[in-house]
């Protein structure tokens, strides 16, 4: 069971724009590449006159990572585009979000991470530790109904309390959530528990990668102000052909991931990040996902994933979600009564991947021969599309 590291296209419009990017350890030009779908008006043009599940189909077959995220944030898209439908539709319940984004976490955790260690050999990783797992990690078709979501949410929290953690999910939070006490525990665990063994595999050197961070704070609890930048971004969207493969937050690179999310903006004391900090998140926040209790998100708890939408007057709106790799964003313009007249996509790699952002500066200060250093980096910032890592006058391992 394998799932490719690539976004491509199903149809024939879309053949040749998934893109690639290749690492450069060592150089000052150590980020090259990009997802041709996304510049030049070239979605636009593939979802021009499109609407509704037709939009849907065309984004999920061109993004088929995630491709539930992108589907719900079209939707909601395409709903708050519409000065006065006929038929307002209500937002798919937000667990719905979080049961799919806990899968993808798992499949990356069980698929993508033994493939992408430094000392990765060919061969189909050991998928054992999932014996008994209540979600399938080769699933088609994501949960619609919230009922099966909540039920498969406390499933899966039974399953890790009981089959990978051996305790509480909460006593596991509460005494893991230091990166030294969480890397501990995966040194010991390790001989067992395949993701315990890659995060101790990756912790000496990805502990001691410490790139620059700048979190893509757009989101915030201060509904006016996270108005007012949302605003500002989907304005820049609008008018900057290039943005939404070369995006900037107030002048500056940032970055997006689940180490970056809006409820960690007022949490705990700040700790050093580092890679092993951006690797490890994906497994704290899988716990966090499956801890997700019904009665308190009910009573106003914080949701583990935040999503919405913003209506921007004229057809055109800007949606979002927290998915597996970061923030999504949608941006549309509907013609009158014709379907979609313009639409971007702003996804996690385009801000983390970004030729002048933390992961290419934290490449271009290693050596240049040091590949396991920069295979660990791409491993945390994590790409949806394919990668290869190069070195002066030769070719790395390509990770796909």
């Amino acid at each position: 069971m394998s799932v490719p590291e690539s976004n491509k296209a199903d149809t024939p419009d879309g053949q040749g724009l998934g893109g690639q990017y290749v690492l450069r350890p060592g150089m000052p030009q150590s980020v090259v590449g990009q997802r041709p779908v996304l510049g030049a008006g070239r979605l636009g043009r593939l979802l021009r006159g499109q609407g509704g599940e037709q939009v849907s189909r065309t984004l999920t077959s061109l993004f088929s990572l995630c491709a539930h995220a992108h589907r719900r944030t079209a939707a909601m898209a395409l709903a708050a585009a519409q000065s006065h439908p006929v038929a307002p539709l209500s937002p798919e319940p937000s667990v719905l979000l979080w049961i799919e984004t806990a899968r993808d976490h798992l499949r990356a955790i069980a698929l993508d991470w033994p493939q992408r260690l430094p000392e990765a050999v060919p061969g189909a990783p050991n998928l054992d530790w999932l014996r008994g797992c209540p979600l399938s990690l080769a699933t088609a078709r994501p949960l619609t109904d919230a009922d099966a979501a909540w039920a498969a949410l406390a499933a899966l929290r039974v399953w890790l309390e009981q089959e990978v953690l051996h305790q509480t999910l909460a006593q596991w939070l509460a005494a893991h959530r230091h990166p030294d006490a969480l890397a501990d525990w995966c040194m010991a665990q390790s001989a067992r528990l395949p993701p315990a063994r890659c995060l101790a595999a990756w912790h000496p050197v990805a502990s001691v990668l410490t790139p620059a961070m700048r979190r893509l704070d757009l989101l915030d609890a201060d509904l006016a102000r996270q108005t007012t930048q949302l605003h500002r971004l989907a304005q820049s969207l609008e008018d900057e052909s290039g943005f939404a493969q070369l995006p900037t937050w107030l002048g500056r690179c940032a970055e997006t991931g689940p180490w970056a999310r809006q409820r960690h903006q007022h949490g705990q004391a700040p700790t050093p990040h580092s890679a092993w900090t951006r690797l490890s998140a994906r497994w704290v926040e899988l716990m966090e996902l499956a801890l997700t209790d019904r009665q308190n998100q009910t009573q106003g708890g914080v949701a583990p994933l935040a999503s919405g939408a913003l209506g921007l007057g004229d057809g055109r709106a800007l949606a979002w979600s927290e998915m597996a790799r970061g923030l999504l964003l949608h941006w549309v313009q509907l013609a009158p009564g014709a379907g979609v007249q313009a639409y971007r996509v702003l996804a996690p790699t385009e801000w983390n991947f970004h030729p002048e952002g933390a992961l290419a500066h934290a490449l271009a200060a290693l050596e240049p021969l040091d590949i396991a250093a920069a295979r660990t980096l791409a491993a945390a910032f994590d790409p949806c599309v394919a990668f290869t890592i190069q070195t002066r006058g030769s070719l790395g391992t390509a990770d796909a």
